[in-house]
This record gives structure tokens, sequence and C-alpha cells, in this order.
């Protein structure tokens, strides 16, 4: 997980959600990348649950339907995966090398992983917090069970696919962001995706929480469904474009506020947290992704509930694109869905 890897070509990223999978490809042109291929397709209800597959053969078919319609070539794989199987948790720790935290961390892991140590895969980043006349630094810990994590590739390697990086999704989406937009901002990012939200404040270029939080745009869309009594397609449809509301409008807006209000008290405790922790480095914006970032006048209630400049996030803007092979309109769409597919495929690997 999280390997750190320098030269070579780019893996193709694949970011497979509970609504969806997500590929992105890239190549390097020059010192800037060119988005050669993207493209999403549907998944039943139920083949992927809090980031574990449910109906890998399902999944699997989907994805080669997917890559072969796109022209991929390449068979080199970045995934991220989420959800209860995965931990994430910010520890303080004396100075070391990097050698010398690779011997200790296991040790320390114990500690904080509620599974069996033996069966999780564990890796870390150090967040290099310490100023020159401290001793201790602040490191991220990451463990994935290694079950979980085994039962992807092996998914994928059924189909032709080697998994050269695991990432987390909170750090795709932060590898995103930072290659779009640089390392200047102190930044909340929100990735909401049909059945969790993730949040990641990155503060001088380096995550300092990073959470998973399991309530999704389904949610919204199975409340709208029952409330008014309507297909899913069609709640689906309310929740993006509510003007096609009509007489239905009041009991969409007081729908999508009570779904909403949750999100928002995860983001605000976020918010909270940071701001009680670094007081003199105020957030400056919120970006949100992925596919529920579409849902009308979300971006405006966030802003409204945080006091914060909200964005929508495209992660191709500093990109250059094939446009004989991409349709500009169809991309402007689907590029904030798209956010951790392209972290991931940004990630350089040896070929």
């Amino acid at each position: 997980m999280l390997p750190f890897l320098s030269k070579q070509k780019l893996a193709v990223g694949l970011d497979i959600g509970s609504h969806s999978v997500k590929v992105c490809e890239f190549a390097e042109a020059g010192k800037k990348t060119k988005l050669i291929s993207l493209g999403t397709a549907q998944l039943p209800v139920g083949a992927v649950e809090d980031g574990e597959l449910r109906d890998p053969e399902t999944v699997a078919e989907i994805i080669k339907k997917l890559i072969d319609n796109l022209g991929i070539k390449s068979k080199k794989v970045a995934i991220s995966i989420s959800g209860y199987s995965v931990i994430m948790k910010k520890i303080n720790l004396a100075v070391m090398t990097e050698e010398e935290l690779q011997h200790h961390i296991q040790a320390e892991a114990e500690q904080y992983i509620p599974f069996d140590i033996d069966e999780v895969y564990i890796d870390f980043q150090d967040l290099h917090t310490n100023e020159d006349d401290e001793g201790r630094t602040d490191v991220m810990l990451v463990a994935a069970k290694k079950e979980v994590v085994n039962r992807y590739i092996e998914m994928l390697e059924g189909i032709g696919l080697k998994v050269v990086v695991v990432d987390v999704d909170a750090f795709a989406l932060e590898n995103a962001y930072e290659l779009c937009m640089g390392q200047d901002d102190n930044v909340i990012l929100v990735d909401i995706g049909s059945s969790k939200m993730n949040i990641n404040i990155i503060s001088g270029g380096a995550s300092v929480f990073a959470r998973d939080v399991f309530l999704g745009s389904r949610q919204l869309t199975e409340q709208i469904q029952n409330n008014l009594e309507i297909s899913f397609e069609e709640a689906e449809d309310l929740k993006i474009c509510a003007q096609d509301a009509g007489g239905q409008l009041p009991q969409l807006e007081e729908t999508f506020s009570g779904a909403c209000t949750q999100w928002v008290l995860e983001i605000k405790k976020a918010l909270d947290f940071y701001n009680s922790n670094y007081p003199e480095q105020p957030i400056d914006k919120m970006v949100i992704s992925g596919g529920g970032a579409h849902i009308n006048g979300l971006d405006h209630y966030f802003a409204n509930e945080s006091s914060l400049p909200v964005e929508l996030f495209n992660p191709f803007v500093s990109t250059m694109v094939d446009a004989q092979k991409i349709d500009q309109e169809y991309l402007s769409f689907v590029a904030p869905e798209m956010a951790i597919s392209s972290g991931l495929a940004s990630r350089k690997v040896p070929f």
C-alpha cells in the first residue's frame, strides 16, 4: 500500500465504488500529463458494499468490458480501498529514519489496530511535522485487512490485470488535488460517493485528518424515493435536477435538508478538530467531489453551513486532454466523480 515509487510509466487508475467503476488513464507528455481515456460503468446494487467485494464475478465482468470498450492496452492498474476494513490513524512518534520507522511501526501499530496484526497489511507516511528542535513527528498509520485486499487483487488478476498500487481513497483524493492545484492551500476535501463520504483535510502539503463516514448519496435517493413514493430512477433524477420536482419541491427540499444535515455535521466535526489543533492555519476552502457532488445546490448548502468557499473539483483542469477521444461536455460533467481514479492514474510504477 502507498508505495512511493519514482520514474517509469503511469498506472491505469481504477476506482471501484459501491455504485460504479471509474477508469482513468494518463500518458506523460513532457512535464505534463495528458488524459487519454476515462469512463464509468454502473455496478448492480450489493456487488460492492462497505468497500468489500460481494460479487467479484459480476464486478470483474463489468470492469473487463469497460476497459475493453475504452481500448486500454495497459494491464497495470492502481486501485484504492476504503470501508470498515481500513484503519487510518495519525500517531506521534520519535523522529526516526525511514528504515528505523519501517522496523518500529509493526510493534507500534498493535496498540492502534483493532484487528489481528497478522491479518492486516500495514503502511505509514511520515508527515514531517517536527520543527528543527523537536524530537517527535506525526506519522499517518494505515492498516487494511489482507482478506479484503487480496480479494480485489485475485478478482483483477482473473481478468488479466496486474495490481501494482493499492492505495486508500483518502490519499488518492489528496494526490489528485495536489497534482492539479498544488500544495499551497489549507483545504478540506469532501468526496461523496454512493455509500460513504470521505473527508480529508490537507495543511502544509500533508493530510492532517482523514476519515470515512458511512453516509452516501444513495441514502438521499432512497429517502426521496420513499417520501415521494416514486421509483429509484425517478428519485435519482430529482436528486440531480430538483427544478423538475414541480409541486413536490417543498417535500424534496425537506428530504434534502434532513440527509445533508448529517453530512454537514460530520464536516463540522472535522473542521472543529482541525481549528482546535491548527488555529494559526485556517482552512481556505472546501472542495467537493464524487458522484454526490452533482446533487443540485449541494455546493451552496455546504458553503452556507460551513462559511467556507466551496468548489466542485475538476481534477483535469490543468491536464492536457485528447480531444479526439474525449468529449468535452461529457468530461465536464463526469470530472468530479473521477477524482479518486485520477489520483490513482497519476501513480508512477515500474513497467
